[in-house]
């Protein structure tokens, strides 16, 4: 019989299936047989339960198996005559019929949505550009170093990139509120763990100090009865360090993992470790334009079943996730609705990728998968060994062998759309904050 379209939904279908009840009666009975010749029951020997008692018993049981199984069969003989991919699982509705013979179901699903993928020649990519050099590597070298920064007293005033010690106590209309109140508390200036006037009326202070001053809260604040109000603070500063950067020299080389110090190998290394990850993320940001444009040039329709299945392992990765955490998930329970946005561009994605890969014939092949596991090697002390694991189960393959049929997507699209360089800035492609 012809599928048709349901107007609710584009992608969804409907099939009419019929199963023979003489076959459901006849499979039922032999099901029956086959139980009994082991049924155990008081008063009876084994495997000598009178039939009818058995049918009694797990006929009805028998018969919905039966009729499952009779279901899932003619339905995947449907579908396959007819050439439909279906999407997710079909919802079986029985149909109101007077014949004795057949019973009459109707099947109703979702199929993958046909389409050919876009063309990508007026796609505009900037493909960011950044050579790693001396300066990069000076600049990573000052990271590591404040990453080992050591506090030494200082007399004088407080100042941006000091740690200070201070007492302080907070009032609202002259009583102490909650969570405004701390002694010996630490925090380093110009980090941003307090409030910017907080910080503000802290530096220029010197050990011994006291001051009061008024402090507005911001209107987002968390605390919400503390959200736009004016409190007061009175403040005690106890101690002002000033931050001591390690020197770079044989001994911070071996801090860094150099076994003879050697400070030209250090940088050597930094500077092929900084080469690995400019490149990573470089590609990341150009991988993240692609799919965008791969989206935006074709929009597709996407069947429900697999946005919903998509909502549901994303549900599960983040009850995971905060399980690791340590946080209970029970008192935090997890909405359906915060992912379906992501759920569907997933899926959408997901859909345009298979197809510009079956079309344009971009399957990963070994010597691409190899590749890729020898780059995720090489930053550990033994390549080699973790080459091996990777290759030990065929299933771990599977991700890279993923990234790698991604990359072949990027190279196509590259190679079709209108490409142009854009010097990328150290600070903003690594992520990081002054």
């Amino acid at each position: 019989m012809e599928a048709t379209n349901a107007q609710a939904n584009e992608l969804e279908r409907r099939v009419d299936l019929s199963i023979a009840i003489e076959n459901v009666e006849k499979e039922m009975e032999q099901r029956l047989k086959r139980m009994g010749r082991n049924m155990k029951m008081p008063g009876f020997r084994p495997g000598k339960v009178p039939f009818n008692i058995v049918k009694q018993q797990y006929g009805d049981q028998a018969r919905h198996e039966v009729l499952a199984e009779e279901l899932d069969r003619v339905f995947g003989e449907t579908v396959t005559a007819q050439k439909i991919r279906v999407a997710g699982y079909p919802r079986i509705e029985p149909k109101t019929t007077e014949s004795t013979t057949h019973l009459e179901f109707t099947a109703i699903f979702e199929t993958y949505p046909e389409f050919a993928p876009a063309d990508m020649s007026t796609a505009e990519i900037e493909r960011p550009v950044l050579e790693v050099s001396a300066a990069e590597i000076d600049q990573t070298l000052d990271i590591l170093r404040k990453q080992r920064v050591t506090y030494a007293d200082a007399d004088r005033a407080a100042q941006k990139d000091d740690r200070v010690v201070i007492d302080f106590l907070g009032k609202k209309d002259g009583e102490p509120f909650q969570g405004g109140q701390a002694t010996d508390y630490p925090f380093v200036l110009g980090h941003g763990m307090m409030l910017p006037d907080f910080e503000k009326a802290v530096e220029g202070s010197k050990a011994g100090e006291t001051k009061t001053f008024d402090l507005t809260f911001p209107e987002d604040y968390f605390a919400k009865d503390l959200a736009g109000q004016t409190v007061q603070f009175d403040i005690t500063v106890k101690n002002v360090q000033a931050a001591v950067l390690p020197e770079i020299n044989d001994e911070f080389a071996k801090s860094m993992g150099i076994a003879d110090g050697d400070v030209a190998k250090m940088r050597a290394e930094i500077e092929a470790n900084l080469k690995r990850e400019v490149k990573r993320r470089i590609e990341g940001k150009l991988k993240d334009q692609i799919m965008e444009a791969l989206l935006k040039a074709n929009p597709i329709t996407v069947p429900n079943a697999l946005v919903e299945m998509e909502v549901q392992r994303l549900m599960q990765a983040a009850r995971q996730d905060m399980e690791q955490r340590g946080m209970k998930v029970n008192d935090f329970p997890i909405q359906p609705e915060w992912f379906g946005d992501q759920a569907k561009r997933r899926v959408s994605l997901g859909l345009i990728l298979a197809e510009v890969v079956k079309t344009e014939n971009l399957q990963a092949t070994p010597e691409q998968v190899r590749t890729l596991v020898e780059e995720n090697a090489a930053s550990y002390e033994q390549p080699e060994e973790v080459i091996r694991w990777y290759y030990a189960q065929p299933q771990r393959l599977a991700e890279v062998e993923g990234v790698a049929i991604e990359n072949n997507v990027v190279a196509w699209v590259l190679s079709k759309a209108k490409v142009s360089d854009k010097a990328a800035a150290f600070d903003e492609l690594m992520g990081q904050k002054q």
